[in-house]
């Protein structure tokens, strides 16, 4: 079993320091890619080693493996007593995090750094009981494999073909004091797994399908270039010129959110290419108000959100129906280097709309793009689709009846003093343009447009009484109250949801 150390500035001997006062407790994980490569027993091995030079050491919490050498290297230790928890008439042993802090050793030891806590403990993951105890200043030694971390969950599971529903963030993992790379070959893990020596009752029923040679090794080399990947960045913080034209630094990666369940895929991607470039990672969501409006939507966006945040991105929102420009835009001004989004399954077809990316590329030229292929549609160009029917309002129905009713009585005042019928129109497409400010929907403004025209035909126009509408110059108002009207809706809804969305924002 080879055993490989990443040290943010730490060593056993600094661990062994006595604690200064309001000190923050240091973090250890024992990192491996797979159950059974020895995390467990390298994290008791050490600690008896730490334990010989004085250090109050505790066994907050280890996995009832059963196995002979586990055991062995707990003996000496003092065990802490697991917390019994009572959910729907089965009993649970978890880590009990107020006695720890009550006892509050040195260093405590908690295996399974990504473990689901039960219905009533504190925390709902084992890794936010690790921080409070972080927060105390006591020392943490704890175990994680590949398969737990956040942004390698999409590929560790197209390898095992198994998705794992126990993660941990990445700044959990990046904000360790020290990495300690548990490995050894796979054929002597498939080995191990063959003599019952990691899955008692399950490994032959396992090692077909999981444990493969093939996919060992690859979980392996993903485990090898996580680990390496922390070395660089711990690098990287101590090099005092990275804010001085370093060639990562300057990079920043901003992924694209939508409400596509798939989009999940995308964030985690655009995390490990931040990771990998050593970058910043900016999630950014454009906002739409048809869109956002679905319940449904704005949950998915939500989910997308909060996994972009646990992934270390900073979280930015704009407005607007442009999307291409709204990206292209924020991606300038925030000097963007990379961004990435997922696959749209729109095709170019004669006098079809540009896609997403064709415009992307040509408003911002200068900023590589990055499409993730999955099957779902990430983005679709042009306005939304409107499923729901026309609803109408009796608020705006009485509104519509009482700007059209003063602009006629307005317009017999006109016509009795002899004003002509182009001062008369005028009052009209005032009339218009007020009902299309103060009306929700456009269907008010052309019935309004429609009416106004057909009434000023009627009433103000010779023959009186009889409809001329398409004569002379008339269908040129008409086109100009309906044009006017429309605009003016269109920009007084947008105005009102912007100011909405601002001050729900606020």
């Amino acid at each position: 079993m080879a055993i490989h150390q990443i040290d943010s500035e730490y060593s056993p001997g600094r661990l062994s320091a006595p604690p200064v006062e309001k000190r923050r407790g240091r973090l250890k994980i024992y990192f491996g890619y797979a159950d059974g490569v020895g995390k467990t027993c390298a994290m008791l091995h050490d600690a008896h080693e730490v334990r010989k030079d004085g250090i109050d050491v505790v066994a907050g919490y280890i996995e009832p493996h059963d196995w002979p050498e586990t055991a062995a290297l707990l003996e000496g230790l003092e065990l802490l007593t697991p917390l019994e928890v009572s959910y729907k008439s089965a009993i649970s042993k978890e880590f009990d995090l107020d006695r720890a802090i009550r006892r509050k050793p040195e260093l405590i030891l908690i295996d399974e750094l990504a473990h689901t806590n039960a219905e009533g403990c504190r925390h709902k993951k084992r890794y936010q009981d690790v921080e409070e105890l972080l927060c105390a200043g006591i020392d943490v030694y704890t175990t994680n494999n590949v398969q737990h971390i956040e942004s390698l969950n999409d590929v560790v599971a197209s390898i095992t073909g198994i998705d794992v529903s126990e993660r941990i963030p990445d700044s959990v993992f990046d904000s360790a004091d020290q990495i300690e790379l548990v490995d050894i070959e796979p054929d002597e893990l498939i080995e191990r797994l063959h003599k019952g020596n990691v899955y008692q009752e399950r490994s032959a029923r396992n090692l077909p399908t999981i444990f493969t040679r093939e996919k060992l090794i690859a979980l392996r080399e993903i485990a090898l270039r996580r680990a390496a990947d922390q070395v660089n960045r711990i690098s990287l913080q101590n090099c005092e010129q990275i804010q001085n034209g370093g060639s990562y630094a300057n990079e920043h990666i901003l992924v694209c959110l939508s409400s596509v369940p798939s989009d999940a895929k995308v964030i985690r991607t655009a995390a490990r290419m931040a990771d990998a470039f050593h970058g910043t990672f900016t999630a950014l969501h454009v906002e739409m108000p048809e869109i956002s409006a679905a319940a449904n939507n704005q949950t998915q966006i939500n989910e997308h959100l909060r996994l972009a945040e646990q992934l270390g991105a900073q979280i930015a929102t704009v407005y607007g129906e442009d999307i291409p420009g709204q990206i292209a835009e924020y991606a300038k001004v925030s000097r963007v280097s990379k961004i990435v989004m997922g696959r749209s399954n729109h095709t170019n077809k004669w006098f079809s709309k540009p896609t997403l990316v064709d415009r992307l590329s040509t408003l911002a030229p200068n900023i590589d793009i990055y499409i993730i292929p999955d099957s779902q549609s990430s983005f679709h160009l042009g306005l939304p689709k409107y499923t729901k029917s026309v609803k109408f309002s009796l608020a705006d129905s009485l509104k519509t009846i009482g700007i059209f009713a003063a602009c006629m009585l307005i317009g017999l005042w006109f016509n009795s003093l002899g004003f002509s019928e182009a001062n008369i129109i005028t009052v009209y497409i005032l009339g218009v343009l007020i009902n299309s400010v103060v009306t929700r929907g456009q269907i008010y403004s052309v019935i309004s447009s429609v009416v106004s025209v057909l009434v000023f035909d009627l009433i103000f126009t010779e023959p009186y009484l009889q409809f001329r509408v398409f004569s002379g110059g008339y269908p040129v108002t008409l086109l100009v109250m309906l044009v006017s009207a429309i605009i003016t809706s269109t920009l007084t809804k947008r105005v009102k949801e912007q100011a909405r969305q601002a001050a729900q924002k606020a």
